[in-house]
């Protein structure tokens, strides 16, 4: 169900605050001073049933969506920014000890604007701001497929599904029977999968995020592979372990011929 909720003005204390940790600004304090919100939740309201659980205002997460595209942050590290940083809760119009949501509030929203055939709404909005305020040249060309952005967010949301289903299944080895996988264990390995994902930087370009998933891929065969091969009945039964079949299944494929290791275009 959709609560609107009035756009309002920035709590006080968030702008005090901001102002004296960014006193030249930034880009997201001046995208909120000269652009105001960009959207409304009206924009959205016909993804929203009329009956139901009040929803958190889309026109945060939109733009959300559009902060977490423009710094390359999976979902998990979206909702952490919302939570600790000042620039964004002064574009979010938040006090600043607003908490935030769960991370996947965002891959809810997402799925609402596909599904509604609405991923448009995005750059179209923000397109029409601009021209309003004569930032576009007129006969600029400029990039409307909203559809790019919902889908490099996608792709940084299951890359970050993939890392964590594979350090999930070696946690769980690991308390289960440290002493079978200690050996088997890559100084890569534990390089890669030591901490969760979301406090690591993911690779910036989209060929340098490809070839990672890959990587992530083969390491996940290998161990599945290892398990087959040589673990016990206990450890192949985990439930980690039947997660990471499952995602596996999902998410890659390998060629019959090479067996190079692809990851999945959806």
């Amino acid at each position: 169900m959709l609560r609107a909720e009035p756009l309002g003005e920035i709590p006080g204390e968030t702008v005090r605050v901001a102002r004296a940790a960014f006193p030249k600004g930034n880009l997201y304090l001046r995208m909120r001073d000269e652009l105001g919100v960009l959207y409304e939740d009206a924009d959205f309201a016909t993804l929203f049933p009329p009956l139901g659980r009040p929803a958190l205002p889309p026109w945060r997460l939109a733009l959300i969506t559009i902060f977490q595209f423009l710094e390359g942050l999976p979902d998990r590290q979206a909702a952490d920014a919302v939570r600790a940083r000042l620039d964004w809760k002064y574009a979010l119009g938040l006090e600043l000890t607003d908490s935030g949501f769960d991370f996947s509030v965002l891959t809810e929203f997402r799925s609402r604007l596909i599904e509604g055939n609405q991923e448009h709404l995005l750059l179209d909005k923000m397109l029409s701001q601009f021209k309003a305020r004569d930032l576009l040249k007129l006969r600029g060309k400029q990039r409307t497929d909203s559809t790019h952005v919902i889908g490099a967010v996608r792709r940084l949301w299951r890359l970050d599904l993939i890392v964590e289903t594979l350090r999930a299944a070696l946690n769980q080895i690991a308390h289960l029977d440290s002493e079978w996988l200690q050996p088997r264990l890559t100084a890569e390995w534990v390089k890669r999968y030591a901490r969760r994902v979301e406090m690591e930087r993911l690779p910036t370009s989209e060929q340098a995020r490809e070839r990672y998933a890959v990587e992530v891929g083969q390491d996940g065969f290998d161990l599945l592979e290892m398990l087959d091969q040589d673990g016990t009945e206990g450890l192949r039964c985990l439930e980690a372990v039947g997660v990471l079949r499952l995602v596996w299944e999902q998410q890659f494929a390998v060629d019959a011929d090479s067996k190079a290791v692809r990851w999945k275009a959806k």
